[in-house]
């Protein structure tokens, strides 16, 4: 367990070395991230990044109400702090929730409130230990490369300044306003769910929020929209004692991981679906009584086979939003459904206009984040929505009598059974920066795993950004190589639907491909 007191005494404590990289604010696909003990996530980084904010939200003409949330990790109450004494000294009208605040929930304000903005205080399903700062712009997504790269450049500008140019109330006297994040939230469910199936049916629903920011909003769920759910983990904990650990040891709140979903895996027969969210609740895991965990790329198939089958009111021309390094198996549904595919890089802010204008109807990610439109085709979060992914599971099995894992069987039965999995390739930081810019041109290789190239990808086929690393294709499988922006490693994504001994020999001529381009 933690160290509370050692961990929160060093958030005020310790001050960063601007001219350290590591110390320094640095965004990443959700925020900046970091841990108080290391001088990565202390006061002073917060209340950079926070008057960066005021200051970059100014220069937009953005001069509508701001809307802060946090989640349960032990650093999120300070930074919340921080972040409401800066906002407030600067004049942002700063619109905040008695208890913890889920990443949609503020998505979905932001949206309502043409205008505005937001931020959420939270590391995600990061170890108890760590501190996440993100920021939403008016369109109610993560932001993009141009709004964080501005934010912690000047955030940086004033590090070095010693925060010289940070304006700051005491939190006593800083002005917030209230604001009703779970009714509204809770409220407008059914406009983007069919509910009234999932109670008619009667479909049995545990639902652990992992001791994040959700355990209230699945309560009031149950209780307003008549629903059989039953919340098998209310409690929240700073230190999250309560969580199985996972494959290494450590505590996260990763709703993917069979360890850290042990408990909840382990009571699945007592519902017909079982459901997990991260700290923020942006991302979902599916259990059902027959199978166990489904694995997120699995139950991004079937959604997408679900909701392009079952939405009357999206427009038949609303393409299906995956990732570059997603399963294949959502471009064999995507293909049968007659929908355009649109694969983006890694990052769910390249949902974002998408997800807004309607050109996209689902976008999803493999690391289980993903969100859909209103049952009328209209937008309802452009930000990952964990809680709406859980419920569509309930949807799936009460209106086609199958769960989500015998649906994906069907569709394994249909178009074969892909073999997937994620590995690192220590590296160094040198060969990191130049896999971040290669070329498909610097591929010389002209098989993998027995098959010919199919494809050299360094764009993303569906918008042409790029992919900040590479992809090869062949016939039956693919791996994605992509820099780790923390640690000296690549990481190295891949798949084959000729099985685990096919899977592995990619895997294994992968480094060999990414050396050869490298060289």
């Amino acid at each position: 367990m933690i160290d509370l007191e050692a961990l929160l005494a060093a958030y005020h404590d310790i001050h960063p070395d601007p001219e350290n990289p590591v110390q320094r604010v640095a965004f990443g696909t959700s925020g900046h991230r970091g841990s108080s003990l290391a001088g990565t996530f202390n006061d002073d980084h917060i209340a950079a990044t926070s008057q960066a904010i005021c200051e970059y939200r100014a220069g937009q003409g953005t001069t509508g109400p701001l809307f802060l949330g946090r989640d349960p990790h032990a650093l999120s109450e300070p930074a919340w702090r921080t972040a409401v004494e800066v906002f407030a000294a600067n004049g942002v009208r700063v619109l905040v929730e008695g208890g913890f605040t889920p990443t949609p929930a503020v998505s979905l304000a932001i949206l309502r409130h043409p205008g505005s903005d937001g931020v959420v205080v939270t590391p995600s399903h990061n170890p108890p230990p760590d501190g996440g700062f993100k920021y939403n712009p008016p369109s109610g997504g993560p932001a993009d490369t141009d709004a964080t790269g501005w934010i912690a450049d000047r955030a940086n500008e004033l590090l070095r300044a010693g925060l010289a140019g940070v304006r700051r109330t005491p939190f006593e006297r800083a002005a917030t306003e209230n604001y009703d994040f779970l009714g509204d939230y809770v409220a407008a469910l059914p406009a983007v769910l069919d509910l009234d199936a999932v109670r008619d049916v009667g479909i049995r629903i545990g639902a652990d929020p992992m001791g994040g920011a959700s355990v209230a909003y699945w309560g009031a769920i149950a209780d307003r929209l008549g629903l059989d759910l039953t919340v098998v983990n209310p409690a929240t904990d700073p230190r999250f004692a309560f969580m199985t650990l996972d494959w290494d040891g450590k505590i996260r709140m990763d709703c993917s991981s069979p360890y850290a979903m042990a408990s909840l895996v382990r009571r699945r027969a007592e519902f017909q679906i079982s459901t997990g969210n991260d700290a923020d609740s942006d991302r979902h895991g599916i259990v059902t009584a027959d199978a166990g965990l489904m694995n997120p790329n699995h139950f991004l198939a079937v959604a997408i086979d679900y909701l392009y089958r079952h939405r009357d009111g999206w427009s038949a021309d609303a393409g299906v939003g995956k990732t570059a390094v997603s399963s294949s198996m959502i471009d064999n549904v995507a293909r049968e459904l007659g929908r355009r595919l649109v694969e983006v890089p890694v990052g769910f802010k390249w949902f974002v206009p998408g997800l807004l204008s309607g050109a996209i109807g689902f976008g999803g990610e493999e690391s289980a984040g993903a969100s859909f439109l209103r049952r009328d085709g209209s937008v309802w979060t452009t930000d990952k929505d964990g809680i709406i992914l859980a419920l569509l599971a309930s949807e799936i099995t009460a209106v086609t009598g199958l769960t989500p894992s015998q649906r994906y069987a069907e569709l394994t039965a249909k178009f074969g059974e892909p073999a997937y999995a994620r590995t690192d390739v220590a590296t160094t930081r040198e060969a990191k920066a130049r896999l971040a810019k290669l070329s498909g041109g610097d591929v010389t290789a002209t098989e993998l795993a027995g098959e010919p190239i199919t494809g050299k990808l360094t764009e993303a086929p569906g918008n042409g950004a790029p992919l900040g690393g590479l992809k090869v294709t062949t016939a039956s499988g693919w791996f994605a190589a992509r820099p780790s922006g923390t640690e000296d490693v690549y990481k190295v994504y891949a798949e084959s639907f000729l099985g685990p001994d096919h899977l592995a020999r990619i895997q294994a001529e992968a480094q060999d491909v990414v050396a050869g381009a490298l060289a």
